[in-house]
């Protein structure tokens, strides 16, 4: 979830970079005010709630294990991961360090004291804080009302090598799960088999984080240095969004370098991959562990259509409807790979980052076959 924001959120704090008093780009208590209006209050999980939720999670980890080391072929325990109920100031608490980590190398710059004529950014001091801090805000606050599990690992900072955790947000669980009229348990075991995937993915193949984590680094580097060289003026970015604009790109892409375009289809080819291989797995597991499996995947994506206009705005703004692209997109890779060649041969692509599929190769999986195929 965090990933699927960062492009977006990334631009948020170049193109408010500014120079003021207070010596960061981002007043973070109000973020985090912003955010915990924006969430929305819910019912604190007292201690006893919570305890019983982590223990039920534990145990539905313990009965996915198996069918799941079976099906993927691997001998990774997901049983092992830590469990964590959350409500929603605590989500929003837990992520706060994640886009910390994300905006740190900004802020580091913004500390150099360089020549502003060098850093010609169109934002301005105070005003252009007080706009990223609260759109920092909005983006936590929406998020936190809407997340309902994520496996969290972070990517960047002193806790990149720390194991993961599976956070559930139980005030969003229960509020879904009584709104669409689904089964209590089975509801949170299709959530829980759908994270307990993600776990699978990083832990059982620990080079996925690594290249995330150095992909993820090398765009913000790019960023930074772009921004250091005077490459961030008004001029260069409006020429470049006029010529990529024309040409039918988006206008998050159309605000990056070729280089940094070339770095994030990468990263999207990957969350694809991760989300739709989850996706995939889940169903091919779901429909024998739970008996009204059919009934919840219909009513949540049901759910899932019915967006405002102004909802289906802030998305793209954000760069959250990223994410829901790398959904739809990952499964058509997924299942169309399985249903011409198998899961075995599909799970080649944890092997090594040379087997990951590009972005092209997502949109048409037939190239990824043939490359596999040809290769081996």
């Amino acid at each position: 979830m965090i990933a699927g924001a960062a492009a977006g959120l990334l631009w948020f704090a170049a193109r408010h970079y500014g120079r003021d008093r207070a010596g960061e780009i981002i007043d973070w208590d109000q973020a985090r005010s912003v955010a915990l209006r924006t969430a929305q209050a819910t019912p604190w999980l007292d201690s006893g709630e919570r305890a019983a939720a982590e223990a039920d999670y534990v145990d539905m980890l313990r009965e996915v294990a198996g069918p799941l080391q079976r099906y993927t072929g691997s001998e990774f325990d997901i049983a092992r991961s830590g469990v964590r109920a959350l409500d929603r100031p605590e989500w929003i608490s837990a992520n706060m360090a994640n886009f910390r980590d994300l905006l740190r190398p900004f802020e580091e710059l913004y500390r150099e004291k360089v020549d502003p004529a060098r850093v010609q950014l169109p934002g301005i001091t105070a005003a252009g804080r007080l706009v990223l801090s609260a759109e920092v805000g909005v983006l936590l606050g929406y998020l936190g009302r809407r997340v309902l599990g994520q496996y969290d690992i972070s990517l960047l900072g002193t806790r990149a090598r720390e194991p993961g955790a599976l956070y559930f947000v139980e005030p969003n669980i229960r509020s879904i799960q009584l709104q669409l009229g689904l089964p209590q348990r089975e509801f949170r075991m299709w959530l829980a088999l759908h994270e307990a995937t993600h776990v699978h993915e990083f832990e059982g193949h620990p080079w996925v984080r690594d290249y995330l984590n150095q992909t993820i680094q090398r765009y913000i580097e790019s960023m930074v240095d772009h921004l250091r060289d005077g490459g961030g003026s008004i001029k260069g970015l409006v020429g470049r969004a006029m010529d990529h604009l024309s040409i039918g790109g988006s206008l998050l892409e159309a605000m990056m370098t070729p280089t940094q375009r070339g770095m994030v289809s990468r990263l999207q080819a990957v969350m694809c991959l991760l989300e739709g291989y989850s996706n995939h797995v889940m169903n091919a597991l779901g429909r024998d562990l739970l008996p009204h499996y059919v009934q919840i995947e219909a009513r949540v994506e049901e759910r899932s259509k019915r967006r405002s206009g102004a909802e289906q705005l802030f998305l793209r703004v954000t760069g959250l409807q990223m994410k829901f692209d790398q959904y739809r997109l990952g499964a058509e890779f997924v299942d169309r790979v399985v249903q011409d060649r198998g899961i075995a041969f599909l799970n080649q692509v944890w092997h090594s980052a040379e087997m990951l599929p590009s972005e092209q190769e997502i949109r048409e999986p037939a190239r990824w076959i043939d490359r596999v195929t040809a290769a081996a």
